[in-house]
């Protein structure tokens, strides 16, 4: 439990109205409300924390209150239980065992779907790094991974979205993992066959494979000569080289390597090719996301989810096929994956996953009186009284809600068994 916020003031339950901003100093699954801080909105709010019986337990923060509460009654006296007081508490205890499911639920799928992505890191790390020295080998599991996600992808089931934790280990297998997702994703929306969907997961993952080839000094120069840029973009030879060494690749998986770095304007690199298949416009679109969230050099600042977007979009549209990026937009959201926001009833949340529509993503809540194991995902669609009012920077947040909140702009998609409903 962290320490108890100085500007918190203890009340009693029978001071509490609408317009308080309150804390509830108590495990969240013990109570029904979304999270342990909020603001006090209805007669049925009151009557749900009188109900609760959280004498010692309840706090409120006048600056963020738009009411102040009741006067402490002279004396107090407890009054006998009553049938409508009896039935509020079963209700509460029908809410919060319902509560103690949906945790059991996620955490589960959240434990399967980590065990996935752990797999898929190891596989990937290993493949990439065995690519050089035996790329048939090496081809294999990169090919069982590919036929693996194509095929959840095809199947439908639902991608959990997670955004990775602050890893020290930042080596090429996260950036291939991340691109593959996204390129999964969005094969899978505009409709390519399952086949096709593999030979991209092929390709994604293999793309910077001949980065290997490259000094890391060169990888990691944010400002690089012209005679080092020139060595850079060998990369894109290398891993086609690479790729075809490995003789599982098909000749579609060798073409979208080739040109992941290729625009539709003439504009990209090595070639400055104008025809590119619908696999390598995807590829290329999900690299430069990646990128721009993640830039391999620490010299150059990264973007916001959001901002990379809007910077695809607004900057660099003429690059892509309108459609197609229309396409990625959407899968993502207003708000993709990995953005720290702001709500309406002045709480911070974590987006982990798009929701049905552009404005409703599904959330993190920041709760920083438990772990993030067992914090409340909310679905902004099912919640119309509750919207996003803007999107925050990290590092204007306090160091401990960024601890907490961990928002690393790569993001993982992991397949669990089965579908998992926000609570």
């Amino acid at each position: 439990m962290p320490t108890r916020d100085p500007a918190a003031i203890p009340i009693t339950p029978e001071q509490v109205v609408p317009g308080l901003y309150v804390w509830l100093d108590m495990r969240w699954m013990d109570h029904p409300f979304l999270t342990n801080r909020f603001l006090v909105k209805t007669p049925e709010d009151v009557s749900t924390i009188r109900a609760l019986g959280v004498a010692g337990q309840l706090f409120y923060y006048a600056d963020k209150s738009s009411a102040e509460p009741l006067p402490l009654p002279s004396e107090a006296h407890p009054s006998a239980p009553d049938e409508a007081l009896e039935a509020a508490l079963a209700e509460l205890k029908r809410q919060a065992l319902e509560k103690q499911a949906r945790i059991r639920a996620v955490k589960d799928a959240a434990a399967r779907s980590d065990r996935a992505w752990d797999d898929a890191v190891s596989t990937t790390r290993e493949a990439l790094t065995a690519l050089a020295r035996s790329p048939r080998m090496a081809a294999k599991h990169l090919d069982e991974l590919s036929r693996q996600t194509a095929a959840a992808i095809a199947q439908g089931p639902d991608a959990l979205l997670k955004v990775l934790g602050d890893a020290d280990d930042k080596g090429p297998q996260f950036h291939a993992l991340n691109v593959m997702t996204l390129c999964m994703l969005l094969g899978n929306r505009v409709g390519m066959a399952q086949r096709d969907l593999t030979d991209l997961a092929m390709a994604a993952l293999a793309h910077d494979a001949g980065k290997s080839e490259i000094p890391h000094s060169i990888l990691r120069n944010g400002n690089r000569k012209k005679h080092e840029e020139a060595h850079y973009r060998l990369h894109v030879q290398h891993s086609v080289q690479l790729a075809k060494e490995a003789g599982i690749f098909s000749r579609k998986a060798l073409e979208m390597i080739a040109q992941h770095h290729e625009a539709l304007d003439g504009s990209g690199w090595p070639d400055g090719s104008t025809t590119l298949s619908q696999g390598a416009q995807i590829l290329a679109m999900a690299n430069r996301y990646d990128r721009l969230c993640t830039p391999e050099s620490p010299e150059v600042p990264p973007m916001m989810p959001s901002e990379a977007l809007a910077h695809m979009l607004r900057a660099e549209g003429h690059r892509y096929d309108r459609q197609l990026l229309t396409h990625f937009i959407q899968m993502l959201g207003i708000y993709p994956p990995g953005t720290v926001v702001r709500l309406s009833d002045r709480n911070m949340a974590l987006v982990v996953r798009p929701g049905a529509d552009l404005q409703h993503p599904v959330l993190l809540m920041y709760q920083p009186d438990t772990n993030d194991a067992h914090a409340p995902l909310l679905d902004l669609a099912q919640r119309p009284d509750l919207k996003v009012t803007e999107a925050l920077r990290p590092a204007s947040l306090k160091p401990e809600v960024l601890q907490w909140l961990n928002p690393q702009k790569r993001l993982a998609c992991h397949f669990a068994a089965q579908s998992t409903a926000p609570a």
